[in-house]
């Protein structure tokens, strides 16, 4: 099997992520992980074949992931990563020691587990396939730990066939939901279904109501953001932040975090605590230096260039969106206009999404569609924001690369083009960003 023959086969089966709608907190009603757990026993249970960290929550997952990854490979581990979604291309979903598979062994892979397809109780979904290839290499690749980011909320994502030796939990946001109710409770109960009996949890969300459902779920210990760890400073360095932080086993002072945004810190924060809940001691303070150094996340606020400022990133719901806003404000001063590319995909607050972003008051916004079926009609897009700024340049560019091309093209030295709205936006974008000399091939 060629890699082609792989995507082939992975797109032969319903893919819940292209999707209208899916399951949404607080309605999961017949859903169940029997097909998953089918699916891994033919395989010979490759989920179990190393400890797991196990990473849920709103906002700030692939974040959390590629931190802890980062410092428990520069601590001597081979690491295994897990992660949804891609931007430009799938082997970026599994990675180990931060470098992503190669199309070469995913084919393999994927061809080892199309052979034994038959042998599933039942039809697996894509995510489920591809969960299990991604299990599958870590198993084959021997790695000493992984670290695994749920796709869909947490008890029956198909992820959560693990036995997480931690949990951790980001925080709890409004996404996958139809915002009635208790929308929050029915989020974190959710969330909650990643921990075990077994799992030290690390909670990042500080609503007690939502830690109390969380501890109430299970778990060897509980570390929980502001009483165990947290940020104590952090403050705008050159291409990033420099970070106070308190662990659960003491404190690291002065640490350089090279990602923009306030949020990172915090980040950063449930990063180190949830590698110290996994050692069961402290960190080597000069290798989590060492390790946070080289990181670099694409798609979260993603600096591309700086004459005119390129910045791209992933927000897609209202607290990105929010955090995304700040960030602008707080680390760039921005002495021409404002342009911002936004395509997003379907969801009933798009207007409280959008607002943050509206708020830096761009003369300019270009609205397009991400390559998804759920993609939203920049035209309705377009009647949002001209009711939101009536005096703005408002314009539809439905490929996502004409619309980067054309704003960079247009904006001058002192000027700002900003891209946001999907993680689907943005990886269009950086195929744009290499097409225009803007990024490495």
């Amino acid at each position: 099997m060629e890699f082609p023959d792989a995507i082939a086969y992975l797109d032969d089966h319903i893919n819940l992520e292209a999707t209208v709608g899916g399951p949404t907190a607080g309605v999961v009603h017949g859903l169940s992980l029997d097909r998953m757990r089918g699916v891994v026993k033919v395989l010979g249970d490759p989920q179990l074949s190393a400890p797991v960290i196990h990473i849920t929550g709103t906002n700030g997952k692939g974040s959390t992931a590629r931190m802890i990854a980062a410092i428990l490979a520069a601590h001597g581990l081979s690491v295994g990563t897990y992660a949804s979604p891609h931007l430009e291309s799938i082997t970026e979903r599994i990675r180990r020691n931060g470098e992503p598979i190669s199309e070469l062994d995913f084919a393999e892979v994927v061809e080892e587990v199309a052979a034994v397809e038959s042998l599933f109780p039942d039809r697996p979904s894509y995510f489920d396939l591809l969960t299990a290839v991604a299990f599958s290499w870590f198993a084959r690749e021997a790695v000493d730990v992984m670290v695994v980011e749920v796709g869909l909320l947490g008890r029956f994502d198909s992820t959560n066939v693990v036995e997480a030796d931690v949990a951790v939990v980001t925080n709890i946001g409004r996404d996958h939901t139809d915002g009635a109710g208790e929308w929050r409770r029915s989020i974190a109960s959710e969330k909650a279904g990643i921990i075990e009996d077994r799992s030290a949890v690390v909670i990042g969300e500080t609503d007690p109501e939502l830690v109390e459902i969380f501890v109430a779920e299970g778990g060897s210990q509980h570390l929980l953001r502001e009483t165990h760890f947290g940020v104590r400073g952090s403050s705008v360095a050159v291409g990033g932040r420099q970070l106070d932080l308190q662990t659960p086993y003491g404190r690291i002072d002065e640490l350089y975090l090279p990602l923009h945004g306030g949020h990172q810190a915090d980040n950063a924060a449930l990063a180190v605590a949830a590698v110290e809940a996994f050692f069961g001691r402290a960190v080597d303070h000069d290798t989590v230096r060492e390790a946070f150094l080289g990181l670099e996340i694409p798609g979260r606020f993603e600096v591309v260039a700086r004459k005119p400022l390129l910045v791209l990133d992933g927000a897609h719901n209202t607290d990105g969106a929010r955090a995304f806003a700040q960030t602008v404000r707080d680390e760039f001063t921005i002495g021409g206009a404002i342009t911002l590319v936004v395509g997003m995909l379907g969801r009933p607050d798009l207007a409280d999404v959008l607002e943050p972003m509206l708020d830096l008051e761009p003369v300019r916004v270009i609205c397009t569609r991400p390559d998804s079926p759920r993609a939203v009609d920049p035209a309705e897009l377009r009647a949002l924001v001209q009711a939101r700024l009536p005096e703005a340049d408002v314009r539809i560019v439905d490929d996502v690369g004409l619309a980067v091309e054309q704003a960079h093209a247009a904006a001058l030295d002192d000027d700002a083009v900003l891209v946001a709205g999907s993680l689907y936006t943005v990886g269009a974008a950086r195929a744009a960003c290499r097409r225009l000399g803007l990024l490495a091939r």
